[in-house]
């Protein structure tokens, strides 16, 4: 039976964790002894010692760097080139800013519950199960699972488009092998080499975003080749806003709702990053609300920035954004340097973007594997999955994650970019309704403080802008999101089964 204190927490009633067995401890007999409480994060160690458990591998440099940048890859940088060409500049620019407010919302929610009980498995699908439901838990848990195992395929497609952006003539099969077995391999390492070769990632992705970011101002003044000022000359000339699916103000209507829905792509699954790695950080009740806080400034900076950056480098009808050829779905950074006529740098831009899909696709099998581990410790999975390397992996969790993988060589058979379109609706939809839960998930923590007298001045992390009212603004939004995300195909010349299944199934 859980202990007095692991009663006296918040939500403990609402996820009747002491009927779990998960919450049980055994001696290396297989005998029961009870739960065992960690001072550090207010009896929130809970797992079963017959098996290794994850470690707090992950530093301090490594939490921030990872906040930063750890999710940050082909869905910003390639992605967004098909969001302009959808919307145009101020489209896409709006739906940023909009994303990044909801996104925002639900950070500084889920990391009030995360830094008040950074438990080992740490994830959103556990505190579902802990405040809201024991349904709830499972349906997160295996939501998660399989829309972040989704991602590395996704990663990994996205990064062969980027390939052929060379005509390389090597088979794009051989580029997906060595991607996945340097994403896969990574994986099966202690989680201190997870976060060191993010840290040195994440830190690429940032040096590399800035770097862009200065590019485009120093082209938006005419200090490029030719000297020819861009300035803001494609928000005139294709023009600022696009149409979609109708002419006139109600195809800007349409494109201005479909730029809303690409734009959520870039930003899918990553504030649940910060409580998968709170379960596995050090100090997690220090570095975790550090790590939140400089989130805002990634939202700022990395992703409003990218947008008004490539607004203004490249025009949103270019047919290298979209057009299936050679380097298809390239950024729209590398097509802005092209138009401008700087030589080499290009190539230089494509190969970062490829570290940025090993990387993220890094990150997206560490949290597909948590999810699952996760999912086991809370009862919700075989316990086969709860297994754990002496180093803190969960290398049977990695191994069935890994599975997923294999969806990456859809790329060699069929055209790469409908593939990338096929798993963007699949995950949006996951993602929209992750955040949905993650707000419910928040606003039961709240209410369960309130019932047992903790104030916020207690908590390790509180937003009083925020929240609580934050977390009911983004259930509105992400509602409105899911309820539109594949609303194109209602259209009778854009009717699809596949899309549709894939936009509302999800």
């Amino acid at each position: 039976m859980a202990s007095t204190n692991e009663k006296n927490l918040p939500g403990y009633a609402a996820a009747d964790m002491e009927k779990s067995s998960s919450s049980d401890v055994f001696d290396h007999g297989g005998q029961r002894k009870g739960s065992v409480v960690n001072a550090e994060v207010l009896t929130g160690e809970i797992y079963d010692h017959r098996y290794e458990s994850t470690k707090r591998g992950l530093k301090s440099r490594h939490a921030q760097m990872i906040a930063l940048g750890g999710t940050i890859g082909t869905g910003l940088f390639v992605g967004s080139g098909q969001t302009l060409a959808r919307g145009g500049p101020a489209f896409i620019l709006i739906s940023y800013i909009f994303m990044a407010f909801l996104v925002w919302c639900i950070v500084t929610g889920i990391t009030e519950v995360a830094a008040w009980l950074p438990t080992k498995g740490s994830s959103m699908n556990m505190f579902g199960y802990r405040y809201v439901s024991r349904s709830l838990g499972f349906a997160m848990g295996w939501l998660y699972w399989y829309s972040l195992g989704i991602l590395v395929p996704y990663e990994i497609t996205a990064a062969g488009l980027v390939i052929d952006f060379w005509n390389t003539p090597v088979n794009i099969a051989v580029w997906i092998s060595i991607m996945m077995v340097i994403i896969v391999g990574l994986n099966a390492l202690p989680v201190r080499f997870y976060g060191e070769t993010e840290f040195w990632f994440a830190s690429l992705k940032v040096f590399m975003m800035i770097g862009l970011l200065l590019l485009s101002f120093i082209l938006f003044w005419g200090g490029g080749p030719t000297h020819e000022r861009l300035g803001f000359r494609y928000w005139q000339k294709p023009g600022a806003a696009n149409t979609y699916l109708e002419e006139g103000n109600t195809g800007r209507f349409l494109a201005l709702l479909s730029t809303l829905v690409l734009s959520a792509f870039p930003f899918t699954f990553a504030p649940e990053l910060l409580v998968a790695t709170g379960g596995e950080m050090v100090s997690p009740r220090r570095n975790l609300p550090t790590a939140a806080r400089r989130y805002f400034y990634r939202l700022i900076f990395f992703y409003v920035g990218c947008v008004i950056a490539i607004g203004i480098l490249a025009p949103s009808n270019d047919p290298a954004l979209t057009d299936g050829g050679a380097g298809a779905g390239s950024s729209a950074f590398v097509v802005g340097i092209r138009n401008a006529g700087i030589h080499g740098l290009d190539s230089v831009i494509n190969a970062g973007i490829i570290i940025s899909a090993w990387s993220s696709g890094n990150s997206f099998l560490y949290l597909s594997s948590r999810s699952l581990y996760s999912l086991a410790v809370t009862g919700n999975a075989p316990s086969f999955f709860k297994a754990c390397t002496k180093g803190g992996v969960p290398y049977r969790a990695v191994a069935c994650s890994s599975l997923f993988c294999v969806l990456a060589y859809l790329n060699v058979g069929t055209s790469g970019s409908v593939v990338f379109n096929w798993l963007v609706n699949l995950t949006n939809t996951s993602g929209f309704i992750s955040w949905i839960c993650c707000a419910i998930v928040s606003l039961r923590f709240f209410k369960a403080c309130e019932v047992q007298g903790i104030t916020k001045d207690q908590l390790p992390y509180h937003n009083k802008w925020f929240q609580p009212w934050g977390s009911y603004v983004a259930i509105v939004g992400f509602v409105f999101l899911t309820l539109i995300n594949g609303f194109n195909v209602f259209w009778p010349a854009n009717w699809s089964v596949s899309s549709f299944l894939t936009a509302y199934i999800g």
